[in-house]
């Protein structure tokens, strides 16, 4: 059964009339949708501590209140802050502003999911989830487009957090491209699982392990980076465009044949076995938390991989490399 897609005609900005809309941290996703849903003709104002990103916000325009005033002010509250600092702020800044009758809004589904933020049943709980970088969102709507989203309804006492949802979704340009419904519990799971097994997880750990495997048998290590790192932004690129069948319809035979009789060997039933344990991890909640832990301790494992990972030899030569991209 293929989802139903909202498109702008589904949506009705009218229904945010009046409404006051506080933007709970102004970086890369807050400043973005801010923007865009004040081009939009809504009343938006940032919520934020005293730091660079107030600073950016005020000379965007905006009106800059301690967090816990603007929770007070608003009539929807979107928080825009890491997941791991959200409980916290949440507790002692916008639980005791957040009245009967208002909303609660998300970008990610992560403390609803694992309950790190537990909201009174008076209040609407939405999401809106941009799929991609703030960067993007804000450029796609400057286009006269928009990035696809998508939306989920924790909570509806109102009953009419849907329709706020879309509208919110409309104001930053989503229905533009498409919107599709989900849940919390599917957008975190999956969103997680996305990170952690392909995207951000698998995708780096491939690399190292295929431009390693290259250096040691005696390659030079800036060849072995242009065919396992560098190549590989075409090859997404591709992938986005037209999807699997059309990347493999743009390469030429040898690697098609190439690929789909070895890539099977690299991706093998172990390999999924492992997909599943990560699943299986993330669904009962025992990545959130072991990460909320992490944050707790002060992060020593991220730390000690991020130092180890930027002494790796592909963090040097692509640095070499990437200058060769630079126009003199």
């Amino acid at each position: 059964m293929m989802s139903k897609v909202y498109y702008d005609k589904d949506a009705d900005l009218n229904v945010l009339s009046g409404k006051v809309i506080a933007i709970i941290g102004y970086g890369n996703q807050g400043s973005a949708q801010a923007q865009n849903m004040r081009d939009s003709g809504l009343n938006v104002i940032i919520g934020s501590i005293e730091d660079s990103s107030a600073n950016n916000a005020r000379k965007d325009g905006f009106e800059v209140l301690s967090i816990a005033d603007a929770a007070k002010k608003a009539d929807i509250i979107h928080i825009l802050l890491p997941d791991e600092v959200q409980p916290t702020v949440y507790k002692s800044e916008i639980k005791k502003g957040l009245k009967a009758g208002k909303t609660l809004m998300f970008s990610h589904g992560f403390n609803i999911r694992f309950k790190g933020i537990k909201p009174s049943k008076n209040v609407d709980v939405i999401m809106v989830a941009p799929k991609g970088p703030g960067i993007r969102v804000r450029e796609t709507y400057l286009e006269g487009f928009g990035t696809p989203s998508l939306i989920a309804v924790g909570q509806n006492p109102s009953g009419k957090a849907k329709e706020n949802a879309l509208a919110l979704a409309k104001a930053i340009g989503a229905t533009r491209a498409g919107v599709l419904e989900t849940t919390f519990e599917e957008e975190t799971e999956t969103d997680l699982f996305g990170e952690q097994v392909d995207l951000c997880g698998g995708v780096t750990e491939l690399i190292k392990a295929s431009y390693d495997t290259l250096v040691a048998a005696g390659y030079q290590p800036e060849i072995a980076y242009f065919e396992t790192l560098h190549e590989l932004k075409l090859i997404t690129d591709l992938v986005q465009k037209g999807g699997l069948e059309y990347m493999w319809k743009c390469v030429s035979n040898t690697a098609e044949y190439g690929g789909r009789t070895r890539g099977k060997s690299i991706i093998t039933d172990r390999t999924r076995k492992a997909m599943g344990k990560i699943l299986k991890d993330i669904r009962s909640g025992r990545f959130a938390r072991e990460w909320m832990k992490e944050c707790k301790e002060g992060m020593p494992n991220l730390n000690r991989m991020r130092k180890e990972d930027n002494e790796h030899e592909i963090e040097k030569v692509g640095a070499r490399l990437r200058e060769m991209f630079v126009k003199k």
